[in-house]
């Protein structure tokens, strides 16, 4: 496919289907645990266009006037699915405002990654632009091709304006690489209709202690929860997220092996042995399937599952609710997070062609009036904090029985605790599914799990335990 058809059109945009959108929307940028986000694999494959190396020249005009703040007139972004769309959602608003022109092209999600990564690494041929998620940002940081936008970040005064917990993945040694963009306040969803005719009082739970007593009145076959044997890792980390729990300590020991994240072991093995919890792979057609038909009738998952639920089993409307997700203690934090993306600078282009991608970037993600424009559209959870204070988030969801879901959602967001990914985080992955295959099955008791999971990560990464 050539480069122009691979750009985005506006208008063929907005003359997307109805139908269409709906499958779009709520994915926020990230939708499947493994990766802490998601988005179709689909879309180009080409080339892309670039503004680094020797394919960065352009023309540049002054944005103030002023000594050393010329801008490049246009810049390049590379994004996948509805991230891309809403990146040029923000292009027509943006040029009438500031001037310059921001091209968006869109890639499958994982085809972009590689190309984006690549062309860092080869230090020519990158956009100026390009959308990273949190759980990819040490490995890209580490390849020395993004630019420190700190100083600009300063300048501009927006960093307190961005929920706190965004900020651990993007910073290293004192800079900060890119500038957040949306998150995943995760929630228990639930079918409403089934807890209902079983008797459930979902509304009333603080605690997973609560959660479990309710989930043991469903029937034999019905469970209230599903705990993926292909992703124990997403749920695991989403639950030692919510305790504060960090896989590493500051020293960079290995520290899986917690307090914290026994705790996770225990309650997830606890849910299990009390028969309120399935066991179906994660993203399959079973997966959906149970769902659809109440077999499952809980789902722990980000803001943006809502959109997914909609566009897969869109014949359940009405049926379903959200709550926060349980505390350990009555009392205890209710907030984590489930996937989430930025907005990276390529180092390799032009001084011009990276103020004006940041002056583009901070028009689209700091801006109350562009992230809600995108929330509303496309359903991407802002991580803007002054978006919150719109009516936007009391507005009841027709899917969700006219929850004001929203609104929670944007309770929660402020209250998410940082969490730090790194080069090493596959190898988490890894060894939490291993381990806790072994745990769910009665293999290994969850001290055992979690200290073996330790084990492997040292002896791969070459780090000590903590």
């Amino acid at each position: 496919m050539t480069d122009s058809n691979r750009r985005l059109d506006r208008r063929r945009i907005l003359q997307l289907s109805a139908a269409g959108l709906a499958g779009l929307a709520g994915c926020g940028t990230g939708s499947q645990p493994a990766t802490d986000s998601s988005g179709s694999d689909g879309g180009s494959g080409g080339s892309g266009s670039s503004d680094g190396g020797s394919g960065g020249s352009s023309t540049e005009t002054s944005a103030d006037g002023s000594s050393g703040s010329q801008m490049a007139s246009s810049v390049t972004a590379w994004s996948w699915d509805v991230a891309a769309k809403s990146l040029d959602l923000i292009d027509d608003p943006y040029e009438e405002a500031n001037g310059g022109d921001v091209t968006v092209e869109q890639f499958g999600r994982s085809n972009m990654k590689d190309k984006f990564k690549s062309r860092i690494l080869s230090g020519s041929g990158a956009p100026a632009i390009a959308t990273m998620e949190s759980v990819d940002a040490a490995a890209w940081v580490d390849t020395g091709g993004l630019r420190d936008i700190g100083p600009w970040i300063e300048d501009a005064g927006v960093k307190d304006g961005f929920v706190s917990g965004k900020w651990g993945p993007l910073t290293k040694d004192g800079a900060t690489y890119a500038l957040p963009w949306d998150l995943g306040p995760v929630g228990m969803f639930y079918r409403n209709d089934v807890a209902d005719e079983h008797g459930l009082d979902l509304e009333s739970v603080e605690t997973w202690d609560q959660f479990i007593t309710e989930g043991e009145k469903l029937p034999d076959g019905t469970a209230l929860m599903n705990l993926p044997p292909n992703d124990y890792d997403g749920i695991w980390r989403m639950m030692f997220r919510q305790l504060g729990g960090l896989p590493f300590t500051d020293s960079g020991a290995v520290n899986i092996h917690s307090e914290k994240s026994l705790q996770v072991a225990r309650q997830m093995k606890r849910a299990h042995d009390a028969g309120i919890t399935s066991s179906v792979a994660s993203w399959s057609s079973e997966w959906f399937n149970r769902f659809a038909e109440g077999s499952i009738a809980g789902l722990y998952g980000g803001a943006w599952i809502e959109g997914t639920l909609k566009a897969e089993i869109g014949d359940t409307s009405g049926k379903w609710r959200v709550m926060k997700p349980p505390a350990y203690e009555s009392g205890g934090n209710r907030a984590t997070n489930w996937g989430g993306s930025n907005l990276v600078i390529a180092d390799q282009v032009s001084d011009a062609k990276a103020r004006r991608a940041f002056d583009y970037m901070q028009y689209a993600l700091a801006n109350e009036e562009m992230q809600l424009k995108m929330y509303r559209e496309y359903g991407l959870f802002p991580a803007y904090k002054p978006a919150y204070e719109s009516d936007a988030f009391d507005q009841g969801s027709e899917f969700l029985g006219g929850q004001a879901a929203g609104r929670m959602f944007a309770e929660i967001a402020p209250n998410i605790p940082s969490y730090t990914y790194t080069t090493d985080t596959p190898e988490i992955t890894k060894a939490i599914n291993s381990e806790f295959k072994k745990m769910i099955s009665g293999d290994l008791s969850p001290k055992e799990a979690v200290d073996s999971a330790a084990n492997q990560v040292a002896e791969r990464t070459g780090r000590e335990l903590a």
